[in-house]
């Protein structure tokens, strides 16, 4: 019984101060700033700590302590059926910027998300944004 996951892509954590901590990430950890967005009063910074994935994604607009664990799926819908036949329950579906989007908590509270990279160009629009 394999998990129908193709890759972690995001780390999307939470962050009361997004500006401050993307600052510790790159200037003292050597991260790289991938982009810095903010729009209606929310901020997100996304950084990159290794050559491959995951993206870290701090964020102020996510709630609670733990960060939401975004695994790509080749096929969102196969992957909740899926897992829906072992026993899951669908939480949240939403739209993230590259594409449909299942959220969820498992029974020990951790975030976990699913999502089909249907928009694969979003990445390119997002990168070398700095707002802040």
């Amino acid at each position: 019984m394999a998990p129908p996951f193709a890759q972690l892509d995001f780390l999307y954590c939470p962050s009361q101060d997004v500006a401050a901590e993307a600052r510790y990430f790159t200037e003292i950890l050597g991260g790289e700033l991938v982009f810095a967005i903010e729009s209606e009063g929310t901020r997100v910074a996304a950084v990159r700590l290794t050559a491959g994935p995951p993206l870290l994604l701090l964020a102020d607009h996510v709630e609670g302590e733990r960060p939401i664990l975004i695994f790509r799926v080749d096929d969102l819908t196969a992957a909740l059926a899926e897992l829906e036949a072992r026993g899951w329950q669908r939480a949240a579906t939403l739209e993230i910027p590259h594409g449909p989007c299942s959220s969820f908590r498992t029974e020990g509270g951790h975030r976990v998300a699913l999502y089909q990279l249907t928009r694969p160009e979003v990445a390119a629009h997002f990168e070398g944004r700095h707002d802040f």
